[in-house]
């Protein structure tokens, strides 16, 4: 549950940073190694602020003297590098209006061993490495193909991608007047044979530049699969990485969807199956009136607080937060949820303007939750249908019982 949350809460924010931009060149991108001394880099930074000084443009040099200086006081709080490394991002941030920057500062923790030392100073925060070590390790190539058509798809965690179709040309049973049976039969085995060099090709040229690929699976309609398999087809390091051949019905994109159900005990464990097994069983026990599904905020969070709860689907869309308040005039307190942070609000009680004592997003509150009470998170993509009906239908939010209630 942790990794995932983790993973998720580290894509959000780097896609925020990503966002952001400085007036000048004073953003502060510094990625320090595991094992490297903190005064070591603190060495550095005194070097940089030095060199920073000559810079002329006066606000510009302001801001990065700043920015430097926030994080040399970060950096006293650590003894000493974190086991993984340590990753800093600091600077002031523009915002909509001409003059209005604020400075932020983001320490990061990267979840895999960082070897290498950067410091930049620019207009943005340089992510790049550390959207290198999120990416999803699980990739898994899909080819289905019959003598007429034949789909590739690329499976990435939780994110399958259609990525071609093509088709053969090759003509039906009937031969044309004059031909005889055997002739006939010796033309259609040449352009099988063609078409199966083509089908090779395309998947050569899509999965050779995935040097994550974990494994290939092959489907499709009667004999045609097997052929290509055993033949000279596909790359040999390809073709050492054909985990699975399955019977579908179909040999197009249609076929795609098919394999992976019937694939769906060699990839149990990626993301994209585990998700659409847990929201078929959450529709399941809708439709068939289990009492067993539960959604919408109140009776998932009612579910949750009496401990009824066995597994927590979440949308990763779900934007929502939820507002601790204390009204200024009469003193009521209470706790609401707002789409917006932007939000004005007031007191249920007199209606005066309220001060927010406490913020979070939904997902970081019905997590918590979810970890005291031993439920299971699951984080819901809206790339798949299911996923686009929880967020829709379901306000991104719902859950399986362990009892009914």
């Amino acid at each position: 549950m942790s990794s995932d949350i983790g993973r998720f809460k580290l894509e959000k924010m780097i896609r925020e940073l990503k966002e952001k931009r400085g007036r000048g060149t004073e953003l502060i991108s510094l990625y320090i190694p595991a094992g490297r001394p903190i005064g070591d880099v603190m060495s550095v930074l005194r070097q940089e602020y030095s060199t920073a000084t000559n810079i002329k443009d006066r606000t510009t040099r302001h801001h990065v003297l700043e920015a430097l200086t926030a994080v040399m006081q970060r950096l006293k709080l650590f003894k000493q590098t974190p086991p993984h490394g340590l990753i800093i991002f600091a600077g002031y941030v523009a915002g909509d209006a001409p003059g209005d920057e604020k400075m932020e500062v983001h320490l990061i923790e990267p979840p895999q061993r960082l070897r290498m030392w950067l410091y930049r100073c620019d207009s943005r925060f340089h992510t790049e490495i550390l959207e290198d070590m999120i990416k999803v390790e699980d990739v898994y190539g899909l080819i289905v193909l019959d003598r007429s058509e034949a789909a590739f798809a690329v499976l990435r965690g939780k994110n399958l991608e259609v990525v071609e179709e093509i088709t053969s040309g090759i003509p039906g049973k009937h031969r044309s007047g004059g031909q005889s049976a055997r002739r006939f039969e010796r033309i259609i085995e040449q352009l099988a044979h063609e078409f199966y060099k083509r089908i090779g090709e395309h998947a050569n040229r899509i999965f050779l530049k995935i040097p994550e690929l974990k494994g290939i699976i092959v489907g499709g309609p009667g004999y045609s699969k097997e052929e290509f398999v055993e033949g000279d087809y596909l790359h040999y390091t390809l073709k050492e990485k054909i985990i699975g051949v399955f019977d579908v019905g179909y040999s197009g994109e249609s076929g795609i969807y098919e394999l992976l159900v019937r694939a769906k005990d060699l990839l149990k464990d990626v993301r994209y199956m585990k998700e659409k097994e847990v929201m078929n069983r959450f529709l399941y026990h809708l439709s068939r009136d289990t009492g067993l599904a539960v959604y919408g905020e109140n009776e998932v969070r009612k579910a949750l607080d009496m401990g009824a709860l066995d597994k927590l689907l979440l949308s990763e869309d779900l934007e929502k937060y939820r507002i601790k308040f204390k009204c200024i005039q009469c003193g009521y307190e209470g706790e609401t949820t707002v789409k917006s942070l932007d939000d004005v609000l007031r007191c249920p009680k007199c209606g005066s303007e309220v001060q927010v004592i406490e913020e979070k997003t939904l997902i970081d509150e019905f997590v918590e939750k979810a970890k005291n009470s031993g439920a299971e998170v699951i984080l819901v993509s809206s790339s798949t249908s299911e996923g686009k009906e929880l967020l829709k239908t379901f306000g991104g939010i719902a859950g399986l019982l362990r009892f009914k209630i």
